[in-house]
């Protein structure tokens, strides 16, 4: 019998961010077998994000051998996230330029 799946401290914070930006969220987490976490659907395009826990140790937040047989498989990208600005990077919500710059974007008001 398959074990409940967990999802990472970072799992519920990476997805609200994603809606806020106006992406459509589908959390795939339970479905194992190595499937990415999350399904968002944004501005016409689908992704495919493998949310990972940016915090714990390397070899803890490493794709399992599941995760890398079942990306190794596909003919389509999965982006692996540790944090929310990556996330909304992998949708295209932010820019590299935008993420160096967003403390003196927000001062500025941009």
């Amino acid at each position: 019998m398959r074990r409940a799946a967990k999802t990472d401290r970072n799992h519920a914070e990476v997805m609200a961010a994603l809606r806020k930006a106006g992406a459509e969220v589908t959390s795939l987490h339970a479905v194992g077998q190595g499937v990415p976490d999350l399904l968002a659907s944004y501005r016409g395009h689908w992704y495919l994000i493998e949310v990972k826990d940016g915090k714990k140790a390397p070899s803890d937040r490493a794709l399992t051998p599941d995760q890398k047989k079942w990306i190794d498989k596909q003919n389509a990208p999965v982006s692996v996230v540790e944090t929310v600005e990556a996330a909304l990077k992998a949708i295209g919500a932010i820019s590299d330029w935008r993420i160096a710059l967003g403390d003196e974007m927000d001062k500025a008001g941009g």
